[in-house]
């Protein structure tokens, strides 16, 4: 072996030999993807993270006395995943080229070999398409991670880290970093909590961002902040969520929420054009994404994250309901005598009424089990069920119980309203808000998967980027009757609503914006407070006393008076970013070594217990769950 390692250094790797190497001794080094005896010659594909090279070993070769027939007689006991080193001739496989590989046209035919390491049987198969449950893979990662489509995902995200640096190094922004370990603040994300064993009882919180820190830095003068960096939340997890994840991190001072749209626009359109190849100026001429404003989303798609690759909109029937008086259905009925009076406010509507229309060319395609089986899908999502109409040739509606109720006036409304023709089919929620909204935003999506207008994952070839923009700064507290942050309490509403911070909150519109691609949120950001005067106003508004707010962001609040500039930023989801490039499934494809569902690291088997003598040394005592 120390022929190999001192002498013999590696020349190329797996993925790089071509047709004009032919004729080139070479030196390789990887493991073994597979091995064929074919009578007299032995062939082993060689893999490395680069791709796959296939080496002859013949006993036969002439010229280079009996190293060949050593290095055949080593590579007829070689097995799957053993570690070897080659040395050969590269030479053209002629007629037997194999277009699957990149380093088809060639072959090596070894004249030396040697073996780094033996491997035991894997407990599954190393192939880029394999069944092997994910709880499996997860155990052994490290063997999952030999995969091609693992590998090719964490080079796409590599490659965008790169990417990144470059843009931001050139548009004068510093790479700062900030600490994981800082003060536990309530509200936001639930923390992780790390006990402190020389402060007796104290503990630190990980950071779920740098978003204070950040700001400091703003204060300090720096002028332009980015990061890549790891955050941490405790909170439930899903596809798209992990406890600890990474985010590209962005702060700039003396800006408008435009300038810095326009510096996380040239940083994604460098990331498209180096990573795909694809220049998004095609699409977006103009070097800009579209906006679109908060309240219009929520109108038309249920949500602040729409995926435009498709249209079917939603249509906000509230106002056309309480115009007819629930139109002879009780249930609306209901719902309309609650705004009488003209006490409806299309803002803060209390109960909505919406319709999603499936257009005909694509109705025709469900079927009346498919169509009965949404009932079900729409109650996991806590809808009490999911009203439907299909429109005939005259306008009237079949195949729904509300035909029979529904008054000949408001049904017209409603046709209207929507646009529908013959052959459309109806989809109708009502009740409280955010239920409707949720229902019918989940719904729309699952509707246009089922058709075919995107696919089940992945981009399908497509990239729709949209901002976000002026939500509302609160959000109202059903539990505690009162405001909350939308996002956090340094949000600087727009200059025409500070006067509503006194009278109506709930009226106050803000600089936060969200970058959506596909339907899927990849960053969201603010323009920050820096007057204190308002700065006192919205603590108000969310009925957080001075000795409150000292409490929670003294540091912070001290920092702003001595000279903070105006400044706003960004974070941008690199997980998610490196998802949706590489076409993976989950989150879990990008990160190297992710956590479950339950939040376990299979390969360490982490969280688990640690001992009383530890605990002790930092003042912690476990406390046994209750038996159920």
């Amino acid at each position: 072996m120390a022929r190999f390692i001192d002498e013999l250094k590696r020349t190329h790797r797996c993925g790089d030999l071509r047709a004009a190497d032919e004729g080139q001794e070479v030196v390789l080094f990887g493991w073994v993807a597979s091995y064929r005896d074919h009578g007299g010659c032995v062939f082993v594909d060689l893999r490395d993270r680069d791709g796959i090279t296939q080496i002859v070993f013949d006993p036969e070769l002439s010229g280079h006395g009996d190293t060949p027939k050593a290095a055949y007689q080593l590579a007829d006991s070689v097995r799957t995943e053993w570690v070897i080193g080659v040395r050969g001739v590269v030479k053209s496989r002629g007629a037997n080229k194999n277009p699957k590989l990149a380093t088809g046209d060639i072959e090596v035919l070894a004249i030396e070999a040697t073996v780094f390491n033996k491997s035991d049987t894997p407990p599954f198969e190393i192939a880029d398409e394999i069944d092997t449950g994910e709880e499996k893979r997860l155990q052994y990662r490290y063997l999952d991670l030999r995969r091609a489509p693992l590998q090719k995902t964490l080079r796409v995200r590599h490659k965008i880290n790169q990417i990144v640096r470059r843009s931001f190094d050139d548009n004068g922004f510093l790479e700062l970093e900030t600490p994981y370990m800082v003060k536990y603040t309530p509200g936001g994300a639930r923390n992780f909590l790390v006990p402190s064993r020389v402060q007796a009882g104290k503990f630190y919180a990980l950071a779920e961002s740098p978003q204070l820190f950040k700001q400091l830095f703003m204060v300090a003068g720096f002028d332009r902040y980015f990061q890549i960096v790891k955050c941490f939340r405790d909170e439930a997890l899903r596809l798209d969520r992990q406890p600890e994840f990474t985010q590209i991190d962005v702060e700039m001072s003396f800006v408008s929420q435009d300038d810095v749209f326009m510096v996380i626009e040239k940083m994604i359109f460098a990331v498209w054009k180096e990573v795909l190849g694809i220049d998004l100026h095609d699409k977006y001429p103009s070097g800009r994404f579209p906006q679109m404003p908060f309240a219009e989303s929520m109108d038309k798609y249920g949500n602040d994250k729409p995926d435009l690759r498709f249209e079917m909109p939603h249509a906000d029937l509230t106002d056309v309901v309480i115009e007819h008086g629930g139109g002879g259905v009780p249930f609306l009925q209901a719902i309309a005598e609650k705004f009488t009076g003209g006490s409806y406010r299309r803002d803060l509507p209390a109960e909505i009424v919406k319709a999603l229309r499936i257009p005909a060319e694509h109705a025709q395609k469900l079927s009346r089990t498919e169509i009965d089986k949404l009932e079900d899908f729409v109650k996991g999502m806590g809808a009490k069920g999911l009203a439907r109409a299909k429109i005939d040739g005259q306008g009237n509606w079949t195949q729904s119980p509300l035909a029979k109720m529904i008054t000949p006036a408001m049904r017209e409304a409603i046709n209207a309203r929507v646009g529908a023709v013959e052959g459309d089919l109806l989809f109708f929620q009502f009740g409280k808000a955010s239920v409707v909204q949720t229902v019918l935003a989940n719904l729309r999506v699952h509707m246009a998967k089922r058709l075919g207008l995107i696919p089940e994952s992945g981009h399908g070839g497509r990239f729709e980027f949209l901002w976000v923009v002026n939500p509302p700064l609160f959000e109202y507290d059903e539990e505690t009757k009162g405001w909350v942050a939308a996002h956090h309490a340094f949000t600087r509403p727009h200059d025409a609503c500070v006067g509503l911070l006194d009278t109506d909150p709930g009226l106050v519109l803000c600089h936060r914006y969200d970058l959506v691609l596909n339907g899927f949120e990849i960053g969201g950001g603010s323009i920050r407070l820096h007057d204190p005067a308002v700065q006192a106003k919205v603590f108000a508004a969310l009925g957080i006393p001075d000795e409150e707010a000292r409490q929670k962001f003294g540091f912070l609040l001290d920092a702003l008076r001595f000279g903070a500039p105006p400044h706003g930023g960004i974070a941008i989801g690199m997980d998610r970013l490196a998802m949706l490039l590489s076409g993976a499934e989950s989150l879990r494809d990008v990160i190297a070594f992710p956590k479950t569902q339950k939040g376990t690291d299979l390969v360490t088997d982490a969280p688990n217990t640690v001992d009383a003598a530890q605990l002790r040394e930092l003042h912690v005592r476990v406390v046994e769950p209750a038996a159920t």
